[in-house]
């Protein structure tokens, strides 16, 4: 394999054949540059304007969507390609390199919160995040029309495992979405609220993008149950879209007929933390609760004679989410119960 260091504007994305780059984008403090892994095959059918990109490592410190994309840039043959696919195993170097959740070492940017006006463009938008959010917008958006971004819970917090989307309004594109969503053979397929601002699903969903998100593990591991969900739903992507020959029969929850799609978009959904401490939880994710169960303590261990605060839920559902690491800030969401959908 020839991996050729390149700069965005000599990507080629749409002759026919393979190609490994390391996209080159400059660094913001070393005299140097970020290199990004992109591998992209052209078939015979590809459209314009049509294809599909899969990115890991939108945050750095999540590590099931890179080795889910870089087994697939091995295992994908270029006699089965038939129109584009775009595969960025790391789509943050920066952050990877770190292996944090922000670009740690550089400007401190959360890529999943970069996708806002003038990222990469205006002066005080200008670190090395809000350029990759420039490079997606650029190179990638105008070549693809479904975008898997595969994220895993890192250290913030460990979820049922799943794909996820947002609720979209055109009734044609969210059935699209939730049928690709449903490929990955995941225990559940969560809908989440749509307000954090730069998301880098909610820009593709606004451009009419098929647009699937994953929860595929959790705690800086790799998780291989997750690693096995991701290359399913790309693989599957991939051939039901008529992008790459080949069959593909549906896996796990969704051969057996049993996820579950779980929504939390309510505020009711999230339990914030009232104080900084330590987190314990009582039960697993994925178990039903009822309004009123309580689902875990927040500890305050220099006031350690106090009784621990009860996280309550506040309605019927399934406990989709908690949070990982023991200790949390004040404000950070340390459990979601998501409201089960039929």
């Amino acid at each position: 394999m020839n991996r050729v260091i390149v700069r965005p504007e000599k990507l080629d994305l749409d002759s026919p054949g393979r190609r490994d780059y390391w996209v080159a984008l400059e660094h913001d403090s070393i005299w140097g540059d970020h290199l990004m892994p992109l591998t992209v095959f052209v078939g015979p059918e590809a459209k314009d304007g049509e294809g599909l990109v899969s990115f890991g490592s939108n945050h750095g410190n999540e590590y099931e969507g890179p080795c889910v994309l870089k087994h697939l840039v091995r295992d994908i043959r270029m006699e089965d390609v038939r129109g584009r696919i775009i595969l960025i195993p790391v789509l943050n170097p920066a952050a990877f390199l770190a292996g944090t959740r922000e670009s740690k070492l550089d400007d401190g940017v959360n890529l999943n919160r970069a996708f806002v006006d003038g990222a990469g463009v205006t002066p005080s938008l200008a670190g090395i995040t809000h350029r990759i959010a420039a490079f997606v917008r650029k190179y990638i958006w105008p070549r693809v029309h479904i975008v898997l971004d595969l994220h895993s819970g890192g250290d913030v917090a460990r979820f049922a495992i799943c794909a996820n989307f947002h609720p979209v309004d055109d009734p044609e594109l969210a059935a699209k979405i939730e049928t690709t969503a449903r490929w990955f053979g995941t225990p559940a397929l969560m809908v989440y609220q749509n307000v954090t601002p730069g998301l880098l699903p909610s820009e593709a969903e606004r451009l009419g993008k098929i647009t699937v998100g994953t929860e595929l593990g959790w705690g800086r591991s790799v998780n291989p149950e997750g690693v096995r969900y991701g290359r399913q739903g790309v693989l599957a992507a991939l051939i039901n879209n008529g992008l790459m020959h080949g069959k593909i029969e549906p896996i796990a929850y969704h051969k057996a007929g049993t996820q579950r799609k779980l929504e939390m978009v309510a505020r009711e959904c999230f339990i914030p933390a009232p104080f900084a401490g330590h987190y314990e939880p009582l039960i697993e994710c994925g178990t039903p609760v009822k309004k009123g169960d309580t689902v875990g303590y927040l500890h305050d261990f220099d006031r350690i004679d106090l009784d621990p605060w009860p996280c309550v839920a506040a309605l019927d559902g399934v406990v989709l989410a908690q949070a990982w690491v023991a200790p949390v800030p004040k404000g950070q969401h340390i459990v979601v119960v998501a409201k089960e959908l039929t």
